[in-house]
C-alpha cells in the first residue's frame, strides 16, 4: 500500500471556496517568512551545546504536557511516559502513544504532531499500532543525523529570534556561548523572577536569601529591590528584551515604604499571614512594572493558571507536568494601580496573556485600545489551538484592531512544534483576513499588509527587537 499524501495544503482554511482562495494567497505571502519567537521555553543549553535529541519519546511525548495530560486522562500512568525523570522505556512510551492515537483526533496536539511527523521529519505514514515501530525507527534515524541537532534546526525552521526563559540567578553562560557561536538566529534570555517574588512559592525564603547573597545586598526591602535590579541589568547585558511574570491572580498593590519593609521581613521569615502575602505579591508586581519603566524590559504577564491542581501528581512528578488549569481572570480592577502609575508611560510595554478566553474581548482588548502601554498577548496555553486563535482574533479585532497585538507567541519547550505552531497561527489569521475581504470590510491590499506585518515587524516592535 502506498503511503498517503502529505498534508492538505489548504488545511485550516475556511471551507467557503471564495474565502479559501484568498486565504491561500495570503498564507503563501508569509508561509516561509522568518519565525520571530520572543517568548518560549526551549532550554538555552540545548543550543549552546547543540545537544542531540535522545529518542522519539523524549522529543515528542515526555516534554509535551499537551500530549502527556490527554494520555493521563485516558488511563496512562505518567511514569510510563518518562515524565518527571521517571526513566521509562522510550519505545514502550511511543507504542503507548500509537495505541491511544485516536484520542488526539481533532485536538491541537494531534494536529501539531501530524505536522511534525510529515513536514519536519518527512514521515507521511499515519501513526497506529501497526506503524509505531517503523515510525519510531525512522524518527531515530533522523535524530542520529547531525542535521537534526538544535542549531541546524534553527536554520531549517527559519528562526530569526528565539527567546528562552531563565532564572534570575542564571549566570547566562549558555547564552554567552551562543552569542559567540556565530549563529544566524538571535537567541535571547528572558528574566523570570516568580520564585523570588511570590511568598507562596516553594522555598521562597531560601530563594531570596540566595538572591541577596549573590548580589551582596542587605536583607532589607531596599536591598531586595536593588538585588533584583542588578540581576535584570545582568540579563540586559546578555541581550534580554523582556521580563516574564506568571501569576494566578493579576493583582497590583501600592504599599508605603514602611509597609513594604514590614511585609518583606514577615514574608522572608515565613511568619506572614495570607493577606500580607497577597499584598506583598501584588506590590512586587507593581515594582516589576516600575523596573520595566526604568530599564526598558518589556513586561509580559501570564495570568489565571491554577498550578499543581493535583497534589498526587505534583508530589510524584513535580511542577509543569500537566496538572495546571485555567480559572476566570479579572484584569481591569486588579491592574488598576499599576496602570494608574505606569499605563501612560511612553516606553513601557505590558503584554497581557490569559487562559480565560472571555477576558480577551471583555477586558484585554478594551485596555489595549486605550492604554498605549498595553498589548494583547497571543492566545496562550489552552487557547493556542486553531479554532481558539480564530475566535480570539475575531473577538478582539473589532475593539482593538490588529496593531495592538503581540504577534504570535509559541511559548513552548517542544522544539519541533515551533514551525507548526507558527504556521497554525498564520493559517488562522489568513482565514480571518480573507473573510474580512470577502465581506467588504477590508481590501485585499490591506489584508496583505496586515498579515506581513503581524508575523515579523509587529512582534519586533512590541518586544523592542
Amino acid at each position: 500500500m502506498s503511503p498517503p499524501p502529505r498534508r492538505d495544503p489548504d488545511r485550516l482554511f475556511p471551507s467557503d471556496p471564495n474565502v479559501r482562495a484568498i486565504a491561500r494567497d495570503l498564507h503563501q505571502r508569509v508561509a516561509s517568512a522568518p519565525i520571530v519567537s520572543p517568548h518560549g521555553h526551549v532550554p538555552a543549553q540545548w543550543i549552546a551545546e547543540d545537544t542531540p535529541f535522545s529518542d522519539p519519546a523524549d522529543l515528542l511525548i515526555t516534554n509535551d504536557h499537551y500530549v502527556t495530560r490527554l494520555l493521563h486522562a485516558s488511563g496512562v500512568e505518567l511514569s510510563t511516559l518518562g515524565v518527571g525523570g521517571s526513566g521509562a522505556d522510550p519505545r514502550a512510551a511511543w507504542r503507548t502513544l500509537a495505541a491511544q492515537w485516536h484520542v488526539f483526533a481533532g485536538t491541537a496536539a494531534g494536529y501539531w504532531m501530524e505536522d511534525e511527523l510529515s513536514d519536519v521529519l518527512g514521515i507521511p505514514l499515519p501513526l497506529s499500532t501497526e506503524t509505531a515501530d517503523e515510525i519510531y525507527e525512522r524518527i531515530q534515524a533522523r535524530l542520529d543525523d547531525p542535521g537534526f541537532r538544535p542549531r541546524a534546526l534553527l536554520d531549517r525552521f527559519g528562526i530569526e529570534v528565539l527567546a528562552t526563559t531563565d532564572d534570575p540567578l542564571d549566570d547566562l553562560a549558555h547564552h554567552a556561548a551562543i552569542a559567540g557561536a556565530g549563529l544566524s538566529a538571535r537567541v535571547v534570555p528572558t528574566f523570570r523572577p516568580d520564585r523570588y517574588l511570590d511568598p507562596d512559592a516553594a522555598e521562597f525564603g531560601r530563594s531570596v536569601e540566595n538572591l541577596l547573597a549573590a548580589t551582596g545586598e542587605a536583607a532589607t526591602f531596599a536591598g531586595y529591590l536593588a538585588a533584583l535590579e542588578e540581576r535584570r541589568a545582568h540579563f540586559i547585558r546578555h541581550g534580554a528584551v523582556s521580563a516574564d511574570h506568571g501569576v494566578e491572580e493579576p493583582l497590583a498593590v501600592e504599599l508605603t515604604p514602611a509597609e513594604a519593609e514590614r511585609y518583606f521581613q514577615q514574608v522572608l521569615s515565613g511568619s506572614a499571614e495570607a493577606p500580607v502575602r497577597r499584598a506583598f505579591r501584588g506590590h512586587m508586581l507593581l515594582q516589576m512594572a516600575r523596573m520595566s519603566v526604568d530599564d526598558g524590559l518589556v513586561m509580559t504577564l501570564h495570568a489565571g493558571v491554577v498550578r499543581n491542581h493535583s497534589t498526587h501528581t505534583f508530589r510524584r512528578y513535580g511542577p509543569d507536568t500537566g496538572h495546571d488549569f485555567p480559572r476566570r481572570t479579572e484584569l481591569v480592577r486588579g491592574l488598576h494601580p499599576l496602570l494608574e502609575r505606569f499605563g501612560l508611560e511612553r516606553d513601557f510595554h505590558l503584554v497581557l496573556f490569559a487562559v480565560d478566553e472571555g477576558v480577551y474581548s471583555r477586558e484585554i482588548a478594551p485596555m489595549a485600545s486605550f492604554y498605549p502601554s498595553v498589548y494583547i498577548g497571543a492566545p496562550w496555553w489552552f487557547l493556542d489551538a486553531p479554532d481558539a486563535i480564530a475566535r480570539i482574533r475575531s473577538s478582539v479585532t473589532e475593539t482593538a484592531g490588529f496593531s495592538r497585538g503581540s504577534g504570535f507567541i509559541d511559548d513552548t519547550r517542544a522544539f519541533l512544534s515551533i514551525p507548526s505552531r507558527h504556521d497554525t497561527a498564520r493559517r488562522a489569521d489568513a482565514g480571518f483576513l480573507a473573510r474580512l475581504v470577502v465581506e467588504g470590510r477590508i481590501t485585499v491590499a490591506t489584508a496583505e499588509a496586515i498579515i506581513e506585518d503581524i508575523v515579523g515587524p509587529q512582534p519586533k516592535r512590541v518586544f523592542k527587537l
